[in-house]
This record gives structure tokens, C-alpha cells and sequence, in this order.
């Protein structure tokens, strides 16, 4: 077991321990003879606002006299203990049981109360067996208690302050008498006893701590299989933003294994030819080496071994001043545009910019994609450097290659009229370009995967490997990690339908 496993079933042992405990505790460990006291009620009755409570009389409170400052003291004595209290049991030298003091008051009066069933009590209250007051102090008898039983004493009071000090005490043979707190008859009653809010503490406290236990995880089960040692990632720029949160997850993942994986993007065919160099060079065996293409490999590379990886969607941006009817082309007008036949935005109900074509070079799978999927041929030639001006004066438009994605995005935000292609997810987080619906297809992912678009720019993912590598590498398990394991769901956060789903597998046979 992990070590956070050992925790959570520790806590889990000590909650369900605890809550035995107290239920114990509560039912048999106070084995004591006590006797509580509770304040239930004191009130002024005089017009005296010394207490901050004025009041209005009638009656006999207001004609009887000393009732200026007279107030009104229920108190509740009870058994609260686990055994019977006797007449024997009160160990006083006096003749009554207890003793009630009222700091800086007068008692005036004294009724006794209690409960149905328990009318034995009233015998024990007379003036024989003690009970009686003088000044502040009221004596009360050796009063035989039961498990539970109780009585409680309305007393008139004058003189002094309410919420003044009210005391009660007196001797028990093995046990005390103790104040208990109580609500008073204009307070809420507490839903929970003593124990009951221990145990619920208690348990909360458990609780939130498997709750962060299980946060800690975060939940996903580290990947089967970690391998130690070095893997270059190569190939696709456009897929280089996946591979790099992959690379960093299974790393974390991974943290004992010690693995150490570098993106190095530069383009899927750089990086396809880059991998077949890696493996002609090596004795025997496959690099660790793995190339991400936007599509599928060049011919003539028979040992290149393709692993599916994710269909990805890609879309053509034009810088913001371009507003065209829709944020639509149809496909037989993106092919004019790139034959250089249609040099202004006009001609396609956009604004009077002249058309500039932003491309990327020959290595790129994305370019590939597009001339595959949409063109339906290559791209005529490159005629600038800058993407603004034209080194070639018999070119009919403006176009430039660029290196990368995100070189492309910049470039295309930048220069009025400009037009290009991009991942879709890297294209939908760029400022100041338009992506571009298709034959009125938008570049839905989820269209796409739900089989209720045409769109046609998109292309499978593949992931090249020299031959096949052991199952014991590094490559071997990045790989799965990637398309079987948490990279599934890394891929689908960037825009990307990962192939290894029921609902893509048919999209990636295609």
C-alpha cells in the first residue's frame, strides 16, 4: 500500500473508532452520582431598567411592595448522572441537601415545580426536612433523585442586577453537583449533545482528510509500464503543443523512473527524415526517437513503422480586417486564391485589400494537409520574404513561407489582407486573425467526430517509430501513454479527437 493509502484507512480506522468510543463513553463511563443546575429563566418584573430591559406592569406587580426592582429566577435541578441519588446521599453537616446562593439579591418568595409522574418530590419540601431561605441564600432538602429526575424552583427575587451570580452546591457521596448550560426559554434549544457535537467534529476532521487525500491524486491512476532514460520528440509543430504537455505529465507521472523527454519540432516531413537518418545511422536496434506528421509518411520509407495518434483539425485564417459574407469560402474559391487568380478581397465581397498568401515551407505536414485535403495540388512559388512586399514583380500575388504555426498566426495578424493556415486550436487562441468556415462547414471539432460535417481540412495524426521499439522503452511507453493512457485526454484539451475512442476509431481508418 502507498503511503497515502496507509493514511486514508488510519484515518478512516480512527474515525469509525472514535464514534464507538464516545458512544461508550456517553452510556457507560459516567458511573458518578451528579446533580446539575440549570438557569432557565431570569427576568426583571420591576420598573427598575437597571438590566437594560424596561417593562410595563399591571396588577399586583405593580402594587405589591418592593416589586421595583423585583426579578424572577426559574432553576432547574436534575440528575444527570448514571445513578439514583438517596436522602443518605447528601453529605452536608445541615440538615437540608443543598444550598442556592443569589449574589446581591433578596429572595422574597419561593414555588416548587416538577414534573407529572413524580409527585413523591413534594414531600421532601418542607420546613422540617430544611427548606427554607433567609437574605440571599436558599436551603433545599436532601431531595431523592432518580436516573433523570428533576425539579425546578420559581424564585421572586429583589434587589440587584438580573444576570447576576446564582450558585448551587453541596455534598454527593462519589460524585458533584456542576452547572450545566441550558437554553433558555426564549433561546433555541442546541440540536447536539456534548458527545454528539465531539463526534461530529471529529468525523468532519476525518472526512475532509480523505476528501484532500483524494484530491492530492488528482484522481488519474499513473500510467503502467514507466520507463527510465532519453526520448526526442520530432516532427510536427503543429502538434508540438500536445507533445509537450504529454511530455511533462508523463515526467510527473513517471517521477521515479527518471525520464527525460525533449520536443524538438520542426516539421512533420523535417522530422519523418530526421527519424529514418536517426535509425540508419544506430548498429541495430530502434533510436528513441518518435515523429509526430500531420499525415502520412513519404514514400521510399518502408522501415518507418506508424503508430494512429489523433485526428486533427485544422482551419485558414485571415487577418481581422478581412470580413468576408459568412467567414465562408467555398472550396473552388480557395483554390483560385492560391492559383494566384483572384489578387483582391473585393472580388469575394471582402474589403479592398490586395490578397496576401502566408504559407509555410516545404516540410510542413500542415501545408501538406491543405494541398492534400483542400488544394487538390501544391502552392505556386514564393515570391516575398516579408509577406508584404513582392521580390517577384511577375508573381500575381504576394506569398510567404514561414517556419512554424505560430510564426504564421503572428504574420497573418499583422499584415492587412493576409490569409494562412493553422492548427484549429492554436488558431482559435490567436489575437487579430478570422478563421474561415469551408463550403459553409464550420471547423467543428465535435461535428467532426459526431460524423455531421464535411469539413475536408483535417488530417490523422501518426506517430513514426524506426521499426518496432522494445516494449521495455522509453518509446514504447511514451507511446502508449499517448494514445491508450492520460495523453488521450491531454490530446482532446488541445482541439484533437484522440483515435483510440469508440467514436473516432472509424474517423482514424479513413
Amino acid at each position: 500500500m502507498s503511503a497515502e493509502n496507509v493514511v486514508a484507512v488510519a484515518t478512516a480506522i480512527l474515525g469509525i473508532a472514535a464514534s464507538g468510543v464516545m458512544l461508550w463513553f456517553e452510556r457507560r463511563v459516567p458511573r458518578r452520582k451528579r446533580i446539575g443546575y440549570r438557569v432557565q429563566m431570569d427576568n426583571p418584573i420591576g420598573d427598575d431598567v437597571r438590566s437594560g430591559r424596561a417593562n410595563r406592569r399591571l396588577g399586583l406587580f405593580d402594587e405589591t411592595p418592593g416589586m421595583t426592582d423585583a426579578t424572577l429566577v426559574l432553576l432547574r435541578v436534575e440528575n444527570d448522572g448514571s445513578q439514583g441519588i438517596g436522602r443518605d446521599d447528601y453529605t452536608g453537616p445541615e440538615p437540608h441537601g443543598l444550598t442556592a446562593v443569589f449574589a446581591d439579591r433578596t429572595i422574597r418568595g419561593v414555588s416548587v415545580t416538577q414534573p407529572s409522574g413524580t409527585g413523591h418530590l413534594m414531600d421532601h419540601f418542607t420546613a422540617g426536612r430544611g427548606f427554607g431561605y433567609e437574605g440571599n441564600t436558599l436551603r433545599i432538602p436532601r431531595v431523592p433523585l432518580n436516573r433523570g429526575d428533576h425539579f425546578k424552583l420559581l424564585v421572586l427575587l429583589s434587589g440587584g442586577d438580573v444576570g447576576s451570580d446564582i450558585r448551587l452546591f453541596g455534598g454527593i457521596r462519589d460524585g458533584d453537583v456542576h452547572p450545566n448550560r441550558s437554553a433558555t426559554p426564549d433561546d433555541t434549544p442546541p440540536l447536539f449533545g456534548r458527545a454528539a457535537r465531539l463526534i461530529t467534529i471529529l468525523l468532519t476532521v476525518c472526512v475532509v482528510t480523505l476528501a484532500g487525500l483524494v484530491v492530492a491524486q488528482d484522481g488519474t491512476p499513473p500510467p503502467i509500464g514507466c520507463e527510465s532514460g532519453t526520448l526526442t520528440l520530432t516532427g510536427s509543430t503543429a502538434f508540438a503543443p500536445v507533445l509537450r504537455e504529454v511530455a511533462r505529465s508523463y515526467e510527473r507521472d513517471c517521477a521515479e523512473a527518471g525520464a527525460e523527454i525533449v520536443v524538438d519540432a520542426h516539421g512533420s516531413t523535417s522530422g519523418v527524415r530526421e527519424l529514418a537518418a536517426a535509425g540508419a545511422a544506430r548498429a541495430k536496434g530502434s533510436p528513441p526517437v518518435v515523429a509526430l506528421s500531420d499525415g502520412p509518411k513519404p514514400g521510399g520509407l518502408p522501415e518507418l513503422r506508424e503508430n494512429r495518434v489523433a485526428v486533427s483539425v485544422f482551419a485558414l485564417v485571415v487577418n481581422d480586417a478581412v470580413r468576408l459574407p459568412g467567414d465562408n469560402l467555398s472550396t473552388a474559391d480557395v483554390r483560385r486564391l492560391y492559383r494566384g487568380e483572384i489578387t483582391n478581397w473585393r472580388r469575394l465581397g471582402g474589403p479592398d485589400l490586395p490578397v496576401r498568401l502566408v504559407s509555410r515551407d516545404a516540410n510542413s505536414g500542415t501545408r501538406q494537409v491543405f494541398q492534400r485535403r483542400v488544394l487538390g495540388r501544391g502552392e505556386i512559388a514564393n515570391s516575398s520574404l516579408d509577406c508584404v512586399h513582392r521580390d517577384d514583380p511577375t508573381a500575381a500575388v504576394v506569398r510567404c513561407e514561414l517556419d512554424s504555426t505560430e510564426q504564421v498566426l503572428g504574420t497573418v495578424a499583422d499584415v492587412p489582407g493576409a490569409i494562412g493556415y493553422s492548427e484549429l486550436n492554436l488558431a482559435g487562441r490567436a489575437d487579430g486573425v478570422r478563421r474561415l468556415d469551408l463550403d459553409g462547414d464550420p471547423p467543428s471539432v465535435d461535428a467532426i467526430e459526431h460524423g455531421t460535417s464535411a469539413y475536408p481540412y483535417r488530417e490523422i495524426e501518426y506517430a513514426y517509430t524506426y521499426g518496432r521499439p522494445p516494449a521495455d522503452s522509453l518509446a514504447s511507453s511514451f507511446l502508449t501513454y499517448l494514445t491508450r493512457g492520460n495523453g488521450q485526454n491531454i490530446t482532446r484539451t488541445h482541439g484533437h479527437i484522440p483515435c483510440w475512442t469508440p467514436t473516432s476509431l472509424r474517423l482514424c481508418t479513413n
